[in-house]
């Protein structure tokens, strides 16, 4: 995208009414070519494992071609391994014609994969919020925009996976409703990301007792309050808006689930300025983005020496969600 198409985007929020695209999305492991100890062993470079520039170059056009489909004005991303990496996803997007000005990655802890954001659209700020000082949990990324005079606030955020039991996910949970309560729920804040928790999962939660070391107590549903129902402190999840067999991003064993989500403050359903357009929450789900009834991940081997093949996207869809943003007449 070009400079003046930035201006253009910026000017029609001035204008009147226009769309803001907001996604979230889990690209599987989008590691760089260099080597500093902290990569997975099939994604150390240049060895028998075929993690080299070719396919490098390949998971790169990829992941590119899903984000340029969706052509979101913010897109939050999961499993980015450095800044490199996230630079050389910018380049190869600005090749195929989407240029994301703004861009910025939580990279304060050196963990083996971070959360990041690409934007069109310009940030007050960009920030890390520490969940801890253990390198067991991943900072969550916050960025502050600034829209028609108003406020919008967004929390990047990748959980600790199910490898790990529900008191992982609980301690994200709290220092993330710690900074939104800093904040006020009254303001305009949207989390999304790879939660590792599907919308219901307090339901799911019942038959996973080897997860459940917290007497059946959910991060996202218990401490964020996203149980859809309404009180001043609690937060509504999209999925809520869409048919039930709609609500997925993932699938384990045959069976659909929405680890990615879009989490807003209850004030982005009424508000006269940017509001939620209903019904716009899906999964990017298009065609070539499935092998089977799979999503269709990133392909490595599962030999005694795993190998990249060169093919494939990644095990999660995208989610996108819209927004309406109305001219402020203050």
């Amino acid at each position: 995208m070009k400079l003046y198409a930035v201006l253009f985007l910026l000017s029609s929020l001035l204008l009147g009414e226009t769309t803001l695209k907001i996604a979230t999305y889990n690209v599987e492991n989008l590691f760089d070519l260099k080597k500093n100890g902290h990569e997975y062993k099939e994604y150390i470079p240049n060895t028998k494992a075929n993690w080299n520039q070719k396919t490098y170059k390949i998971k790169l056009k990829n992941i590119a071609q899903v984000i340029k489909d969706m052509d979101a004005d913010i897109i939050a991303l999961q499993e980015i391994e450095s800044l490199q990496a996230l630079k050389d996803l910018r380049y190869t997007l600005k090749q195929k014609g989407l240029y994301y000005q703004y861009f910025k990655i939580a990279n304060k802890k050196d963990t083996t994969i971070k959360v990041a954001l690409l934007s069109k659209v310009p940030f007050v700020y960009a920030q890390e919020v520490t969940v801890t000082s253990s390198y067991k949990y991943r900072n969550i990324l916050e960025a502050k925009f600034k829209i028609n005079n108003q406020d919008l606030y967004l929390f990047v955020n990748h959980w600790k996976a199910k490898s790990g039991p529900e008191s992982m996910r609980i301690v994200s949970a709290k220092a993330l409703r710690k900074r939104i309560q800093s904040i006020g729920f009254d303001k305009n804040i949207i989390l999304v990301g790879d939660f590792n928790s599907d919308y219901e999962e307090y339901k799911r939660f019942k038959r996973k007792r080897k997860l459940n070391d917290t007497n059946g107590r959910t991060g996202i549903n218990d401490v964020l309050q996203t149980k859809n129902k309404q009180t001043k402190e609690s937060l509504y999840n999209l999925w809520y808006d869409t048919t039930i067999e709609k609500r997925y991003s993932y699938m384990y064993r045959g069976k659909k689930e929405a680890m990615d989500n879009i989490i807003i403050t209850p004030i982005l359903l009424s508000s006269s300025t940017i509001r939620y357009k209903k019904k716009s929450i899906s999964a990017f789900d298009k065609e070539y983005l499935f092998k089977g009834k799979y999503p269709y991940r990133w392909k490595v081997s599962k030999a005694k020496i795993p190998k990249h093949k060169g093919k494939g996207y990644s095990d999660h869809l995208a989610v996108i969600a819209e927004f309406s943003v109305q001219e402020d007449t203050n």
